[in-house]
């Protein structure tokens, strides 16, 4: 596995299914072959742009969906200490 300065890391497993997928990729779209090293590059090229702005958008997103849930926890769960109260 290629070391990143970034914090988003692909298994050499993950590597490989991309490598796999971008070989594929290019044969059945563009009817072209590429090597092991230019689908290492793209992948390499592809992990350095993209992989930050999506891992952070997925940060953004997930978080998103907590405090949407925490803000309504009382609205969900609250239980009236009143046992008369409905």
């Amino acid at each position: 596995m290629s070391q990143s300065p970034l914090r988003v890391h692909l298994t050499d497993e993950r590597r490989e299914l991309m490598h796999l997928g971008i070989t594929r990729f290019f044969a059945e779209h563009f009817d072209q072959n590429v090597s092991e090293f230019q689908a290492s590059e793209l992948l390499d090229f592809f992990v350095r742009e993209l992989g930050a702005p999506v891992y952070n958008q997925a940060i953004k997103d997930a978080r998103s969906f907590l405090q949407d849930k925490l803000d309504d926890l009382e609205g969900e769960f609250y239980e009236p200490e009143d046992p008369y109260a409905r």
